[in-house]
């Protein structure tokens, strides 16, 4: 089968790879109906997560036709259509009966990787390094789906194959971020970024009552987007200092609650991005914490900010003070979305969420190196490129 290829830092390729066989009795094998870029693809793409082997299939985001299943597998039958859940949990472990599905205990075989990086494992993710499972990924004609009762959700009659994709990931993660930020009605919350995920986070936070949303990004095209089809309020924080406007927005106070979804490649038109880049490429730090350092620091006094961007590693220059002479709450996590996806399909089937506006390329698997080209250097106004077989 055809199946899209990391082959080095900035290198991917379309390749003939061996098509996935059932190795479990809970697995099942789906055909890709659809697929799409992601933000934290491009961590990978740039050589910034450890583990990645040339030949490694990429991608996460996904819905996808039952194609055979396991003979443990009871939820789900060739012919169904399903969203998959970019991680993967074994429902059985204590994480997973805890809803913090992304901690799985059983769905990394490569635990060494998550214990020397971050003190203990974590769950695994389709296509995303050995380090978090070594799993095939998504941008593929077929996929294997471990634990697939677990992972695999029903699209509901009458919601498209564009609209239920990015309930796999994007969306349960943004709105993960507003419900573990504890977004409550008549709150102001901020949000850093408006890529698919930023997006989903500001909707969520709407929807969970919050009196005003604004969100910061710096690219036009997916500042009217947000503004457009979220009903956000937007900053671009290349015309405008970021901190002094939200106390401006908010009357001196600062936001209740900051939901930082950029990651470890931010961007920003100070002197500390040119700091933070440079450390970056000289692997003295993993990451790059502009977007973070900005939330702590613009965060009302005994309010909480919330990662949900990917990092890898190690920052520098991190406020710790701020957290604590300002009384903060600091989370993040991965995304728990068995914990959110059936909601949502929901919600997506009754119009509150809007997902289809995301979707503003596509791109053949043939050619889904082009999609990639497009999302990352953000050609032509691309959000996110949608990968059809």
């Amino acid at each position: 089968m055809k199946a899209l290829c990391w082959e080095g830092v900035n290198k991917l390729a379309v390749e003939q790879v061996p098509d996935p066989e059932l190795r479990n009795d809970q697995d099942m094998i789906v055909r890709l109906l659809a697929g799409t870029t992601c933000g934290s693809d491009l961590h990978l793409i740039g050589g910034y997560i450890p583990a990645m082997r040339a030949g490694d299939v990429i991608g996460h985001e996904f819905v996808a036709e039952v194609v055979e299943t396991g003979r443990g597998v009871r939820r789900h039958k060739p012919g169904d259509r399903v969203v998959v859940c970019s991680f993967v949990g074994c429902g059985r472990c204590w994480y997973c009966a805890n809803d913090l599905w992304s901690l799985c205990d059983n769905t990394n075989t490569n635990p060494g990787f998550g214990q020397a990086l971050f003190g203990y494992e974590t769950g695994g993710i389709f296509g995303y390094s050995h380090a978090m499972g070594g799993l095939r990924g998504s941008h593929a004609e077929y996929v294997r789906v471990p634990f697939a009762d677990h992972g695999a959700f029903p699209v509901p009659e009458g919601v498209d194959d564009v609209s239920a994709l990015f309930v796999s990931d994007s969306v349960p993660t943004g709105w993960m971020g507003a419900d573990l930020g504890g977004v409550k009605p008549g709150d102001v919350v901020a949000v850093w970024g408006c890529g698919a995920v930023g997006q989903m986070a500001a909707r969520a936070a709407a929807l969970k009552g919050a009196e005003r949303v604004i969100s910061i990004d710096r690219v036009p095209e997916r500042l009217a987007m947000t503004e457009r089809y979220i009903g956000s309020e937007v900053i671009d924080y290349t015309t405008t200092d970021v901190a002094a406007e939200l106390r401006e927005r908010t009357g001196g106070r600062g936001p209740d609650v900051c939901i930082e979804a950029v990651g470890q490649e931010a961007h920003s038109d100070g002197v500390m991005h040119l700091y933070d880049k440079a450390k970056q490429q000289l692997r003295l730090q993993t990451d790059r914490p502009t977007a973070v350092r900005q939330a702590v620091h613009a965060c009302r006094k005994g309010g909480t900010v919330f990662v949900l961007g990917v990092f890898a590693g190690l920052v520098d220059k991190f406020p710790l003070g701020a957290i604590v002479n300002k009384g903060l709450t600091l989370r993040g996590a991965q995304m728990h979305g068995q914990r959110y996806i059936p909601m949502l399909l929901e919600k997506v089937a009754s119009g509150e969420v809007s997902t289809a506006h995301l979707a503003t390329h596509t791109v053949a698997l043939d050619e889904a190196e082009k999609a990639y080209d497009l999302f990352k250097h953000k050609k032509d106004g691309c959000v996110r490129a949608v990968i059809r077989p």
